[in-house]
């Protein structure tokens, strides 16, 4: 088998935010994974599972509490130089889960999508720069027109193509796309991440996709990675997660998919997790068949496989 090549690898990463002097949440605690590059990565989990934590850690907007994060072979984790801090503002992008609220009200589409370049003085001449915005909107499937509008002028779907423009202006090798699709209408959904999809193969892209849409994960991602109470629980391909899921909230997760056949509909049970009945922190990680990976203790392991 070839050995790919990894281009984000996340070690022991730890995410505690202290609300009181007593309580602190520990909103992603413990995770671990790797993503290769070219391929798109999943990950997903209900509301409060830490799933945009882990991409907002990676990304630096939160300073990690623990842990190892590598990105091109460089750790970027704690004080970073400038030509490493460099190197991860341009290389690294993300895209924001509301299109509204990530898009500055006051300025035309053509600031907003300039800004990283205006940073990090990647053009010699405003002309260059205006250029380069014009030709990323055309990329995004919007027109040139639109550059000297504002974010209210837009729907959600446009936005949204400004949000991802504004990321790949800079050119990354890696995109962290938070819950991009969640506050789109499903028809518009579908445009967006055939556009993702679209910009992964022109300009050899790797994706972080964080989502509790289960069925556009399956659709988009290469691997998946569930989540629940700031672990990852499981870890395999998009068939291995979806055809042989082991962990118990994995089952509950993937029974909560409406089905679109309504005779099928009708009849599908839903699987109830309780969490009581499972020791995440005894539990270690085993790697099962090609790259299916779970959190389990030896003896809930052999009682699920069992049930599986």
């Amino acid at each position: 088998m070839q050995k790919r090549d990894v281009i984000l690898e996340v070690k022991n990463l730890k995410q505690y935010f202290k609300t009181s002097r007593k309580f602190t949440v520990k909103a992603v605690d413990d995770v671990s994974f790797k993503v290769y590059r070219g391929e798109t990565f999943g990950i997903v989990g209900e509301s409060g599972s830490g799933k945009s934590t882990t991409g907002r850690s990676i990304i630096k907007l939160y300073e990690p509490t623990d842990g190892t994060i590598i990105f091109e072979d460089t750790e970027i984790t704690g004080r970073l130089d400038s030509n490493t801090e460099k190197m991860l503002r341009t290389k690294m992008q993300m895209i924001f889960q509301d299109p509204m609220a990530s898009l500055n009200p006051r300025k035309t589409v053509l600031n907003i999508i300039a800004q990283g370049l205006d940073i990090h003085k990647l053009y010699a001449t405003t002309e260059e720069r205006d250029e380069m915005v014009y030709q990323m909107l055309e990329t995004v499937g919007l027109s040139r027109e639109h550059a000297h509008r504002y974010p209210h002028e837009f729907s959600g779907g446009q936005r949204q193509r400004i949000g991802i423009a504004r990321a790949l202006i800079m050119n990354p090798s890696f995109v962290i796309a938070d819950e991009c699709i969640s506050a789109l209408d499903v028809s518009i959904q579908a445009q967006v991440v055939n556009l993702l999809k679209l910009l992964q193969q022109e300009r050899n892209l790797t994706y972080i996709f964080i989502a509790h849409d289960l069925s556009m994960v399956k659709y988009i991602s290469d691997r998946i990675a569930v989540m629940h109470h700031g672990r990852i629980v499981e870890i395999g391909t998009s068939d291995e997660i979806y055809h042989n899921p082991i962990h118990p909230y994995t089952k509950s997760l993937l029974s909560a998919v409406p089905h679109p056949n309504p005779v099928l509909e009708r009849h599908r049970k839903r699987v109830f997790y309780d969490k009581s009945l499972v020791n995440y922190d005894d539990g270690i990680y085993h790697e099962l068949e090609g790259e299916h990976i779970v959190l389990a203790t030896d003896e809930e392991l052999k009682k699920w496989m069992i049930e599986s």
